[in-house]
């Protein structure tokens, strides 16, 4: 970064590729639902009568603390499981599964996997990842088989994220012989042409493959994040930005590069964040940038921002980094902000913690005067 062409985010291999230390494996893609996204307890507190909940007079449902509604919820599915209702089973386990409980989730869906292929689809994520059990990706990898060879109609609206899920177990060599070429005809099946029903998570994968092969090949990065953008990829759409602010895989673009990482940004996207704190800088906006690169600064908990917005926790830490140092300069220069060595100090050592190459590169860049 610095004055040098970003690296866009790559992707690392966990079993038979040599993974650097500090990169981040690919997350699994989340369960597909036919009827509604939303949680389960949140489906289910929007279904419950007043006798259900056994509400006190004048009580509403948004009145009752987590642990209530949970606790109604389980009382409930556990009645529909004794009056044989067959969702009941597998709905029951994913309210154990989105509250974390997977020790509970695992067993109530070990009980259904032979009928139930939501809950094998979990099966095969939580063995592969090691949630509520040890892992076991040769198990996780059989059962995102069984689902993807089934001809079950009750398969058909896994099968995507099921191929997402073996190309990466292909790619980082974990359950399988390691094969980029698999992986990528297994991602290019769940990408499915840029279908906005099949797996968005592979049509962004992709972007990020294709940036890194070799040879690279940028312009189909380009195409497969535009389609993941387009679908509703926040990852993708920072991507762009970046892409078109550099003249990556498509040519130069300032005011396409700030829509999508305006967009990108207002969303959620952390990398997208930092790109723009370094593009406020540079244009000598200084005020700006520090006043932005010190809300991005705040941010200390990657893992939890990773979960939330379904970004790479390594791009997140690049984002951040680079906000951090650019704060950091604004605060030895007196740029835009009251100087401060010794807050600058600590900034710049931040910096370095969570991305050594960002921090370095940037570096770099200052001490030729580029930045």
């Amino acid at each position: 970064m610095g004055a040098a062409l970003p690296v866009l985010p790559v992707l690392c291999c966990r079993g038979g590729g040599a993974a650097a230390e500090g990169e981040m494996k690919l997350s699994s893609e989340a369960l597909p639902q036919r009827r509604s996204s939303e949680p389960v307890l949140q489906t289910i507190s929007r279904t419950f009568s007043d006798s259900e909940l056994n509400k006190q007079q004048g009580a509403e449902i948004g009145n009752y603390s987590h642990t209530a509604l949970f606790a109604r919820a389980e009382e409930l599915l556990a009645k529909r499981i004794i009056d044989g209702d067959p969702l009941a089973y597998f709905l029951q386990g994913q309210l154990y599964f989105e509250e974390g409980w997977y020790d509970e989730a695992l067993a109530q869906f070990e009980k259904i996997k032979e009928m139930d292929f939501q809950a094998l689809y979990q099966l095969g994520v939580m063995y592969y990842d090691g949630l509520g059990t040890k892992e076991d990706p040769e198990k996780g990898v059989e059962y995102m088989k069984i689902i993807i060879n089934s001809n079950s109609p009750k398969a058909r609206h896994l099968k995507y994220a099921a191929a997402y899920n073996l190309g990466r177990s292909y790619f980082e060599g974990c359950g399988v012989k390691h094969s980029d070429k698999e992986a990528e005809r297994l991602w290019i099946i769940a990408a499915d042409h840029g279908n906005p029903k099949a797996s968005v998570k592979a049509q962004s994968t992709l972007g990020m493959f294709y940036s890194t092969s070799n040879p690279k090949d940028l312009k189909k990065a380009f195409f497969w994040h535009s389609e993941a953008c387009g679908n509703g990829s926040l990852e993708s759409q920072g991507i762009l930005g970046v892409m078109y602010l550099y003249g990556q895989g498509i040519r130069q673009n300032t005011k396409a590069a700030l829509e999508c990482l305006k967009e990108a940004a207002e969303r959620g996207n952390i990398y997208a964040q930092g790109h723009l704190v370094e593009y406020y800088y540079k244009r000598k906006f200084y005020t700006k940038a520090a006043a932005f690169a010190r809300r991005i600064a705040e941010n200390d908990n990657i893992d939890m921002l990773a979960k939330i917005t379904d970004c790479l926790p390594v791009y997140i830490a690049k984002g951040v980094a680079m906000a951090t140092f650019y704060l950091a300069r604004c605060l030895q220069l007196g740029v835009g902000i009251q100087q401060d060595q010794a807050a600058a100090k600590n900034y710049y050592s931040r910096a370095c913690l969570l991305d050594p190459d960002v921090a370095s590169d940037l570096e770099l860049a200052a001490n030729h005067g580029r930045i």
